[in-house]
């Protein structure tokens, strides 16, 4: 005598694998609709980065290659949101010349509120800094020229705040070139736009 055929499919099974699938979209709309009601509310704008001021004092390239100088920089960071602050736990300025790094430093943390303005003295120093490759001819050039294009960097660890609520750091850059600084001080500077990238 042959065996009785298997039992049909369990409509259970069926059911309880379709309540688990609506759950999972109707959880996956409402994170969507939470998500695009607070960009809404807060209307997040980007920050606005710019260099106000750059010179150079101390300028002195070796005949060994080596560039002792001091950078001065002025950066004005503009916050336009309405309601999104920023704690900056961390914030470190390089200058770049042809991809080669000339001096780098750190300023203090700072909070800046919303639709702030907060400008960022730094004094970055060379000292003993081994250029290479075409770097030394093209940096004795530009000094002779009285004119020098450098690249202007930040790394920013940074917590956004809204009412009471702060989020996890993360990672600012921001890229601002050319930087083109005068030897003389009779020229005037030119303020440049930085890439803000978060």
């Amino acid at each position: 005598m042959a065996p009785p055929p298997p039992p049909p499919p369990s409509r259970k099974r069926s059911g309880l694998l379709r309540c688990i699938a609506i759950g999972i979209l109707a959880l996956i709309i409402l994170l969507g609709l939470a998500v695009l009601i607070t960009w809404l509310v807060l209307k997040p704008k980007g920050l606005v980065y710019t260099v106000e001021n750059a010179s150079i004092h101390n300028f002195n390239l070796t005949d060994a290659n080596h560039l002792y100088a001091n950078f001065d920089l002025t950066i004005r960071s503009y916050n336009p949101n309405h309601r999104v602050s920023f704690y900056y736990d961390s914030v470190e300025i390089s200058v770049k010349y042809e991809d080669q790094t000339l001096a780098t430093n750190r300023v203090q943390p700072f909070f800046q509120p919303h639709k702030n303005v907060t400008r960022l003295q730094a004094r970055l120093t060379s000292q003993t800094v081994a250029l290479y490759g075409s770097v030394p001819k093209d940096l004795r050039q530009e000094r002779r020229s009285g004119d020098i294009e450098l690249d202007v960097l930040m790394k920013a660890r940074i917590r956004f705040k809204v009412g009471l609520w702060k989020s996890e750091d993360r990672t600012m850059r921001i890229f601002c070139s050319p930087v083109l600084v005068h030897f003389s001080e009779s020229k005037g500077f030119e303020r440049v736009y930085c890439d803000v990238e978060l």
